[in-house]
């Protein structure tokens, strides 16, 4: 009996264990430890009762089938099943053993060699589902602590993964807000791009201003001295018709009609320079149209000599021009090809005024911009040269930078150059190259590809 009484407390123990760890029932703390107290006390009362051995033996009996009756029926109980297990072939064989013995005493004696054989392999079915059940522990605790530990870490990871979410969200409206700002700022330095542009294209107007009232005064002045003329001629018509003289009279129709032509040649002439003018002052289409490049390129060149001569009367060079005849109309934005060679044309007469200023004699230096314009395969060639100082080589690679200048400050935006290349190699898919040697002067050369 000792022995059913003692695996109780094992049965106790490993029940304490269970609900400490799942916190299932916490109230049941306390009575399993008054089990423990009554186990003890069942253990030491055949001592205490000696003369009542079958009364203490029997009372330990219905205490160990009541443990082993509850463990059986309540799940709560479930982990301590297999040492109930254990206990039941001991249990069993010694409540069989007593109640042989207050039947048939005699038959108790006879078998109470089977009873003990019976007892060893009930030991030995103890021990070993002991063992398993020890086994079983183990395995189910470590996977227990295995799940534990995963259940952490998914946790642990839930909540990486919400503060990851977080971060991105976060991380995601921070880069929403600075391309927002960048948007904004791209937008305004656009809206500024525009503002600049029109400012340069206004102000390489503003100094061809001189110039185009000079290419307009000249045709006037024809218009005025034919149309004087013709105001005499017609004076004298009207006397000859008094006289009846008839040839005379058909021969001052035929000077009257003659310089009439040429007033309209001039006035086309004016007409012409004006809307050149409004032309390069507006916004550029974009779209390509036949132009002679020729023409374009001789009325800028004049325009601008003559602009630079108004504004400062010591102002002189000598201009030359050697003009492919060969080339014809070719396919470009004509303003934005103007805004090129104006702004190459002026750089070149201001390139060649500096170096005067500079020069130590100005008996040997002669001041000359020449335009050229040539045919090739597959390309025309414009062609600006001047006998300028040239430009040095430590900056050569950033004149077509934005804002990069080699002119004094309030002379230069830094603009011209770096307009001048996007517009021949954006939109006209060319080159904008440039030829220089310090000291003696500086080509650039635009190349605007036939098939384009």
């Amino acid at each position: 009996m000792n022995l059913e009484l003692a695996l109780l407390f094992i049965v106790f123990g490993v029940l304490r264990k269970e609900n400490k760890r799942k916190n299932l029932y916490p109230s049941w703390d306390k009575y399993l430890i008054a089990a423990y107290f009554v186990t003890t006390a069942m253990i030491f009362l055949p001592r205490l009762f000696k003369g009542y051995d079958y009364i203490t033996q029997w009372i330990g009996h219905a205490y160990v089938l009541t443990i082993i009756v509850l463990v059986l029926l309540y799940k709560a109980f479930k982990p301590a099943k297999q040492i109930v297990y254990a206990l039941i072939p001991i249990f069993a064989i010694s409540l069989v053993e007593d109640i042989v013995e207050i039947i048939n005493f005699n038959l108790y004696k006879k078998w109470d060699r089977y009873f003990d054989i019976a007892s060893i392999f009930a030991l030995v079915w103890m021990f070993a589902m002991l063992i398993i059940n020890n086994r079983q522990r183990k395995a189910l605790e470590k996977e227990r602590l295995k799940a534990e530990e995963q259940e952490k870490e998914r946790i642990i990871a839930e909540k990486m993964k919400v503060a990851l979410e977080i971060q991105v969200k976060e991380r995601t409206a921070e880069i929403t807000r600075q391309k927002e700002e960048l948007q904004n700022a791209l937008d305004d330095l656009r809206q500024v791009q525009k503002q600049l542009i029109q400012s340069e294209k206004m102000a390489s107007l503003g100094e061809l201003t001189a110039g185009i009232a000079h290419e307009i005064q000249n045709p006037l002045n024809f218009v005025n001295n034919f149309a004087e003329v013709n105001r005499e001629l017609l004076a004298e018509m009207n006397e000859e018709i008094a006289k009846g003289n008839l040839e005379e009279v058909k021969s001052l129709a035929k000077d009257i009609i003659d310089n009439e032509e040429k007033i309209t040649h001039h006035g086309k002439r004016a007409d012409a320079i004006v809307k050149g003018m409004l032309q390069h002052s507006r916004n550029s289409s974009g779209q390509k149209e036949p132009a002679n490049i020729n023409v374009l390129a001789d009325e800028y060149l004049r325009l601008a000599y003559h602009g630079l001569r108004a504004k400062d009367k010591t102002f002189n060079a000598t201009i030359k021009t050697d003009f492919d005849d060969s080339i014809g109309n070719i396919n470009i934005i004509p303003q934005d090809i103007g805004r090129v060679i104006l702004n190459l044309i002026t750089n070149a007469f201001y390139a060649v005024t500096e170096r005067r200023k500079n020069a130590t004699s100005l008996s040997n230096y002669d001041p000359t911009v020449t335009v050229i314009t040539r045919k090739t395969q597959q390309a025309v060639e414009i062609i600006v040269q001047d006998n300028g100082m040239g430009i040095p080589a430590k900056v050569l690679d950033k004149i077509f930078q934005p804002f990069f200048t080699t002119k004094p400050t309030g002379q230069g935006t830094g603009l011209g150059l770096s307009m001048s290349y996007e517009i021949v190699t954006k939109a006209h898919g060319g080159e904008l190259k440039v030829n220089t040697k310090e000291g003696e002067g500086t080509s650039f050369i635009i190349h605007l590809p036939l098939n384009k």
